[in-house]
Protein backbone atom coordinates (compact mmCIF):
# COMPACT_ATOMS: atom_id res chain seq x y z
CA UNK A 1 0.00 0.00 0.00
CA UNK A 2 2.58 2.68 0.99
CA UNK A 3 6.46 2.05 -0.25
CA UNK A 4 9.08 4.49 0.22
CA UNK A 5 12.63 3.77 -1.57
CA UNK A 6 15.50 6.01 -0.42
CA UNK A 7 14.05 8.66 0.57
CA UNK A 8 16.64 11.68 0.68
CA UNK A 9 15.70 15.36 1.92
CA UNK A 10 17.99 18.22 1.96
CA UNK A 11 16.99 21.86 3.57
CA UNK A 12 19.99 23.91 2.48
CA UNK A 13 22.85 21.78 3.25
CA UNK A 14 21.31 20.20 6.18
CA UNK A 15 19.82 16.88 5.73
CA UNK A 16 16.69 16.18 6.87
CA UNK A 17 16.51 12.50 5.76
CA UNK A 18 19.02 9.94 4.53
CA UNK A 19 17.98 7.01 2.55
CA UNK A 20 15.17 6.15 3.78
CA UNK A 21 13.27 3.21 2.95
CA UNK A 22 10.32 1.06 4.14
CA UNK A 23 7.38 -0.11 3.08
CA UNK A 24 3.39 -1.09 4.92
CA UNK A 25 0.60 -3.50 3.99
CA UNK A 26 -2.97 -3.21 3.04
CA UNK A 27 -4.62 -2.72 6.38
CA UNK A 28 -1.64 -2.11 9.11
CA UNK A 29 -1.63 0.14 11.88
CA UNK A 30 1.82 1.07 11.94
CA UNK A 31 3.46 3.69 14.77
CA UNK A 32 6.12 6.00 13.37
CA UNK A 33 8.49 7.05 15.88
CA UNK A 34 11.07 9.50 16.58
CA UNK A 35 12.89 12.22 18.52
CA UNK A 36 12.31 15.78 17.26
CA UNK A 37 14.31 16.49 14.47
CA UNK A 38 14.49 13.28 13.56
CA UNK A 39 12.47 13.32 10.14
CA UNK A 40 8.75 12.21 10.90
CA UNK A 41 7.31 15.17 9.94
CA UNK A 42 9.14 15.77 6.61
CA UNK A 43 8.96 11.90 5.42
CA UNK A 44 4.81 12.33 6.43
CA UNK A 45 4.74 15.79 4.26
CA UNK A 46 6.24 13.71 1.29
CA UNK A 47 3.89 11.34 1.75
CA UNK A 48 0.84 13.72 1.62
CA UNK A 49 2.67 15.43 -1.49
CA UNK A 50 2.92 18.82 0.51
CA UNK A 51 6.60 18.33 -0.73
CA UNK A 52 9.11 16.65 -2.85
CA UNK A 53 12.12 14.54 -1.94
CA UNK A 54 15.64 15.66 -2.96
CA UNK A 55 15.66 12.20 -3.78
CA UNK A 56 14.23 9.14 -3.73
CA UNK A 57 10.78 7.61 -4.73
CA UNK A 58 7.44 7.32 -2.12
CA UNK A 59 4.53 5.15 -3.89
CA UNK A 60 0.97 5.04 -2.45
CA UNK A 61 -1.07 2.59 -3.99
CA UNK A 62 1.25 2.50 -6.83
CA UNK A 63 1.08 5.81 -7.80
CA UNK A 64 4.27 8.35 -7.43
CA UNK A 65 3.82 10.92 -4.93
CA UNK A 66 5.71 13.25 -7.12
CA UNK A 67 4.58 12.35 -10.79
CA UNK A 68 0.86 11.36 -9.25
CA UNK A 69 0.36 13.50 -6.64
CA UNK A 70 -3.65 14.44 -6.94
CA UNK A 71 -4.30 10.78 -7.41
CA UNK A 72 -2.54 10.16 -3.95
CA UNK A 73 -3.78 12.65 -2.31
CA UNK A 74 -7.37 11.27 -2.91
CA UNK A 75 -6.19 8.10 -1.17
CA UNK A 76 -4.91 9.67 2.01
CA UNK A 77 -7.19 11.43 5.25
CA UNK A 78 -4.32 13.83 6.47
CA UNK A 79 -4.74 14.70 10.35
CA UNK A 80 -1.98 17.37 11.13
CA UNK A 81 -0.78 17.89 14.15
CA UNK A 82 -2.46 20.92 14.58
CA UNK A 83 -5.65 20.56 12.82
CA UNK A 84 -6.01 23.33 10.61
CA UNK A 85 -10.22 24.28 11.86
CA UNK A 86 -12.07 27.38 10.96
CA UNK A 87 -13.16 28.16 14.81
CA UNK A 88 -15.70 30.52 13.41
CA UNK A 89 -17.83 27.71 11.68
CA UNK A 90 -20.35 25.21 12.83
CA UNK A 91 -19.15 21.45 12.54
CA UNK A 92 -21.13 21.39 9.35
CA UNK A 93 -20.08 23.90 7.48
CA UNK A 94 -16.58 23.22 8.06
CA UNK A 95 -16.88 20.05 6.69
CA UNK A 96 -18.89 21.03 3.82
CA UNK A 97 -16.27 23.42 3.23
CA UNK A 98 -13.54 20.45 3.59
CA UNK A 99 -15.84 18.12 1.11
CA UNK A 100 -16.15 20.49 -1.47
CA UNK A 101 -12.02 21.16 -1.57
CA UNK A 102 -11.81 17.06 -1.19
CA UNK A 103 -14.30 16.96 -4.94
CA UNK A 104 -16.65 15.04 -2.95
CA UNK A 105 -19.59 15.00 -5.22
CA UNK A 106 -22.37 17.22 -4.60
CA UNK A 107 -25.25 14.72 -4.81
CA UNK A 108 -23.60 12.58 -2.13
CA UNK A 109 -22.13 15.62 0.22
CA UNK A 110 -24.88 15.63 2.64
CA UNK A 111 -24.68 11.81 3.06
CA UNK A 112 -20.83 11.62 3.31
CA UNK A 113 -21.14 14.77 5.90
CA UNK A 114 -23.81 12.39 7.68
CA UNK A 115 -21.18 9.19 7.66
CA UNK A 116 -18.22 10.89 8.79
CA UNK A 117 -19.88 12.56 11.49
CA UNK A 118 -21.58 9.61 12.74
CA UNK A 119 -18.24 7.39 12.00
CA UNK A 120 -16.38 9.90 14.62
CA UNK A 121 -19.44 10.63 17.30
CA UNK A 122 -19.94 14.34 16.53
CA UNK A 123 -23.60 14.80 15.06
CA UNK A 124 -24.66 16.04 18.83
CA UNK A 125 -22.49 19.56 17.83
CA UNK A 126 -23.36 19.60 13.65
CA UNK A 127 -24.45 23.05 14.66
CA UNK A 128 -22.08 24.40 17.23
CA UNK A 129 -19.42 26.93 16.59
CA UNK A 130 -15.99 25.03 16.36
CA UNK A 131 -14.75 27.60 18.42
CA UNK A 132 -16.78 26.94 20.98
CA UNK A 133 -15.87 23.38 21.31
CA UNK A 134 -13.91 21.19 23.60
CA UNK A 135 -10.22 19.92 22.13
CA UNK A 136 -11.63 16.49 22.31
CA UNK A 137 -14.69 17.22 19.54
CA UNK A 138 -12.49 19.50 17.49
CA UNK A 139 -10.09 16.54 17.33
CA UNK A 140 -12.79 14.32 16.32
CA UNK A 141 -14.20 17.09 13.49
CA UNK A 142 -10.35 16.88 12.60
CA UNK A 143 -10.67 12.99 11.57
CA UNK A 144 -14.17 13.56 10.16
CA UNK A 145 -12.29 15.89 7.93
CA UNK A 146 -9.87 13.02 7.18
CA UNK A 147 -12.91 10.39 6.62
CA UNK A 148 -14.05 12.55 3.88
CA UNK A 149 -14.29 10.70 0.28
CA UNK A 150 -13.56 7.35 2.32
CA UNK A 151 -9.63 7.44 1.37
CA UNK A 152 -8.06 4.25 1.99
CA UNK A 153 -5.08 5.58 4.08
CA UNK A 154 -5.28 7.86 6.88
CA UNK A 155 -1.98 9.34 8.08
CA UNK A 156 -2.45 10.91 11.89
CA UNK A 157 -0.07 12.76 13.48
CA UNK A 158 -0.40 12.79 17.28
CA UNK A 159 -4.06 12.37 17.16
CA UNK A 160 -4.39 12.88 21.07
CA UNK A 161 -2.43 15.32 22.11
CA UNK A 162 -3.66 17.68 24.36
CA UNK A 163 -6.63 15.54 25.64
CA UNK A 164 -7.88 14.44 28.58
CA UNK A 165 -7.66 11.41 29.64
CA UNK A 166 -11.43 9.89 28.61
CA UNK A 167 -10.89 12.15 25.46
CA UNK A 168 -7.41 9.99 24.91
CA UNK A 169 -9.07 6.68 25.45
CA UNK A 170 -12.10 7.62 22.79
CA UNK A 171 -9.78 8.85 20.44
CA UNK A 172 -7.81 5.25 21.00
CA UNK A 173 -10.62 3.22 20.66
CA UNK A 174 -11.76 5.25 17.54
CA UNK A 175 -8.14 4.51 15.60
CA UNK A 176 -8.09 1.01 16.45
CA UNK A 177 -12.20 0.59 15.01
CA UNK A 178 -11.33 2.86 11.28
CA UNK A 179 -7.80 0.54 11.48
CA UNK A 180 -10.24 -2.63 10.58
CA UNK A 181 -11.17 -1.25 7.67
CA UNK A 182 -7.98 0.88 6.05
CA UNK A 183 -4.08 1.67 6.37
CA UNK A 184 -3.06 3.54 9.30
CA UNK A 185 0.36 6.06 10.02
CA UNK A 186 -0.01 6.70 13.66
CA UNK A 187 2.78 9.13 14.63
CA UNK A 188 3.02 9.87 18.55
CA UNK A 189 5.19 11.22 21.09
CA UNK A 190 2.66 9.01 23.45
CA UNK A 191 4.89 5.47 23.77
CA UNK A 192 2.18 3.20 25.44
CA UNK A 193 -0.52 5.00 22.74
CA UNK A 194 0.82 3.32 20.04
CA UNK A 195 2.05 0.15 21.72
CA UNK A 196 -1.58 -0.42 22.90
CA UNK A 197 -2.84 0.90 19.43
CA UNK A 198 -0.37 -0.37 16.65
CA UNK A 199 0.42 -3.77 15.09
CA UNK A 200 4.25 -2.48 14.40
CA UNK A 201 6.43 0.44 14.44
CA UNK A 202 8.78 2.20 12.79
CA UNK A 203 11.75 3.99 14.41
CA UNK A 204 13.50 7.50 12.52
CA UNK A 205 16.69 8.81 14.31
CA UNK A 206 18.59 11.79 12.67
CA UNK A 207 17.25 11.15 9.40
CA UNK A 208 17.36 7.53 9.27
CA UNK A 209 15.25 4.20 9.77
CA UNK A 210 16.62 2.70 12.61
CA UNK A 211 14.44 -0.46 13.90
CA UNK A 212 11.01 -1.62 12.16
CA UNK A 213 9.40 -4.67 13.55
CA UNK A 214 6.80 -5.69 16.17
CA UNK A 215 7.18 -4.66 19.92
CA UNK A 216 7.50 -7.63 20.87
CA UNK A 217 10.32 -9.11 18.28
CA UNK A 218 12.35 -5.82 19.24
CA UNK A 219 12.04 -6.72 22.57
CA UNK A 220 13.24 -9.80 22.00
CA UNK A 221 16.21 -8.30 20.07
CA UNK A 222 17.21 -5.92 22.41
CA UNK A 223 16.87 -7.68 26.20
CA UNK A 224 20.01 -8.46 26.86
CA UNK A 225 19.45 -9.78 30.06
CA UNK A 226 15.35 -10.75 32.07
CA UNK A 227 14.05 -8.49 34.34
CA UNK A 228 12.37 -10.01 36.89
CA UNK A 229 9.51 -8.09 39.18
CA UNK A 230 9.40 -8.69 42.98
CA UNK A 231 6.64 -7.18 45.53
CA UNK A 232 7.55 -8.65 48.96
CA UNK A 233 7.11 -7.64 52.76
CA UNK A 234 10.37 -7.82 54.41
CA UNK A 235 13.82 -5.47 55.56
CA UNK A 236 15.15 -4.10 52.34
CA UNK A 237 18.47 -4.47 53.03
CA UNK A 238 18.52 -8.06 54.07
CA UNK A 239 16.46 -8.87 50.68
CA UNK A 240 18.67 -7.16 48.21
CA UNK A 241 21.51 -9.00 49.63
CA UNK A 242 20.37 -12.35 50.19
CA UNK A 243 18.35 -12.24 46.26
CA UNK A 244 21.87 -10.47 45.22
CA UNK A 245 23.63 -13.43 46.04
CA UNK A 246 21.60 -15.85 44.58
CA UNK A 247 23.46 -17.67 41.49
CA UNK A 248 22.51 -15.74 38.27
CA UNK A 249 21.25 -12.74 39.73
CA UNK A 250 23.58 -9.61 38.19
CA UNK A 251 21.68 -7.10 40.01
CA UNK A 252 19.25 -6.26 42.63
CA UNK A 253 17.55 -2.55 42.40
CA UNK A 254 14.48 -0.68 44.57
CA UNK A 255 11.70 -0.29 41.87
CA UNK A 256 8.40 2.45 42.83
CA UNK A 257 9.39 2.88 46.17
CA UNK A 258 7.81 0.64 48.81
CA UNK A 259 8.64 -2.91 48.63
CA UNK A 260 9.04 -3.73 44.92
CA UNK A 261 12.76 -4.64 43.31
CA UNK A 262 13.13 -5.31 39.91
CA UNK A 263 15.98 -8.16 39.81
CA UNK A 264 18.12 -8.87 36.56
CA UNK A 265 18.93 -12.12 35.85
CA UNK A 266 21.12 -13.88 33.19
CA UNK A 267 19.27 -14.62 29.59
CA UNK A 268 17.46 -17.42 29.21
CA UNK A 269 17.91 -17.92 32.66
CA UNK A 270 14.40 -17.79 34.48
CA UNK A 271 15.60 -18.02 38.77
CA UNK A 272 11.82 -17.29 40.07
CA UNK A 273 11.75 -20.32 41.43
CA UNK A 274 14.99 -19.78 43.11
CA UNK A 275 13.46 -16.03 44.07
CA UNK A 276 9.93 -17.42 45.59
CA UNK A 277 12.04 -20.22 47.55
CA UNK A 278 14.65 -17.55 49.15
CA UNK A 279 12.08 -15.24 50.14
CA UNK A 280 9.88 -18.10 51.60
CA UNK A 281 12.66 -19.44 53.43
CA UNK A 282 13.60 -16.29 55.20
CA UNK A 283 9.80 -15.59 56.38
CA UNK A 284 9.40 -13.34 53.85
CA UNK A 285 5.49 -11.91 52.83
CA UNK A 286 5.65 -12.43 48.71
CA UNK A 287 3.16 -10.58 47.32
CA UNK A 288 3.83 -10.67 43.30
CA UNK A 289 6.60 -12.38 41.11
CA UNK A 290 6.69 -12.00 37.29
CA UNK A 291 8.58 -11.77 34.56
CA UNK A 292 9.07 -8.17 32.78
CA UNK A 293 9.86 -7.49 29.27
CA UNK A 294 11.21 -4.09 27.91
CA UNK A 295 8.55 -1.27 27.64
CA UNK A 296 8.92 0.37 24.28
CA UNK A 297 9.99 3.01 25.79
CA UNK A 298 12.91 1.72 27.30
CA UNK A 299 13.15 -0.10 23.43
CA UNK A 300 13.37 3.60 22.19
CA UNK A 301 15.15 5.23 24.55
CA UNK A 302 17.86 2.22 23.77
CA UNK A 303 18.01 2.22 20.23
CA UNK A 304 18.01 6.23 20.07
CA UNK A 305 20.57 6.39 22.25
CA UNK A 306 22.94 3.92 21.29
CA UNK A 307 22.14 2.88 17.85
CA UNK A 308 24.44 3.43 15.03
CA UNK A 309 23.92 5.47 12.27
CA UNK A 310 22.79 3.37 9.47
CA UNK A 311 21.93 0.46 11.04
CA UNK A 312 18.36 -0.73 10.94
CA UNK A 313 17.13 -3.63 12.72
CA UNK A 314 14.59 -6.02 11.58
Amino acid sequence: MIEVENLTKFYGQVPALRHVSFSIDQGEIVGFLGPNGAGKTTTLRILTCFMPPTSGVARVAGLDCQKDSLEVRAKIGYLPENVPLYSDMTTRRFLEFAATAKGVVRSRTREEIDRVMETCAIKSVASRIIGHLSKGYRQRIGIAQALLNDPPILILDEPTIGLDPTQIVEIRALIKELGAERTIILSSHILPEVSQICQRILIINNGQIIATDTPANLTTQLQRNLQVYLEVDGPSSEIMEKLGGLDGVLAVKPANGGYTYLIETKRGQDLRPELARTVVEHGWHLRELKLQDLSLEDIFMQLVTDEEPGKERE
